[in-house]
């Protein structure tokens, strides 16, 4: 399942408002996707949409496989470590060259950056809202 077999994309910013648009064409171009939307007429018109992000609906995405999360997935779980102690809620996830890594705020505003990799994120719990990591609480 990819990007140009749906019939519609969302467009917009973090903070809103998202919109609905038609896909009408979509090609690789370097390392990104040159897309042909409906109401988007011409390269100005193109230009106006710099800097929006675009979306897919949440059902149009294809399962994701054991052990593989959606970033969304991870957002507000708890983190705890091998020793029982919390060290937060992963409030967010960053892209690295290396590997992702989980960006996880205690109730105390303490900011943890762990490496989401298996020597690390020992398992993901959806159902509980819960991650057990090897990660002490005083690193």
């Amino acid at each position: 399942m990819g990007w140009a077999s749906m019939p519609s994309l969302w467009l917009g910013n973090e903070n809103g408002p998202w919109r609905e648009v038609g896909l009408k064409g979509l090609k690789v171009h370097g390392n990104g996707l040159v897309l042909l939307l409906d109401d988007v007429p011409d390269r100005s018109a193109a230009e106006a949409l710099r800097g929006l992000l675009v979306a897919a609906p949440r059902l149009a995405l294809p399962q994701a496989a054991d052990n593989e999360y959606y970033w969304g997935d991870l957002i507000g779980l708890e983190v705890i470590n091998t020793a029982g102690e919390k060290l937060g809620k992963v409030a967010g996830l960053l892209e690295t060259g290396a590997h992702d890594v989980l960006r996880v705020v205690a109730d105390d505003g303490v900011e943890r950056l762990l490496p989401f990799v298996a020597t690390v994120v020992l398992t993901v719990e959806k159902e509980s809202a819960l991650i057990r990591v090897e990660w002490g609480s005083d690193w």
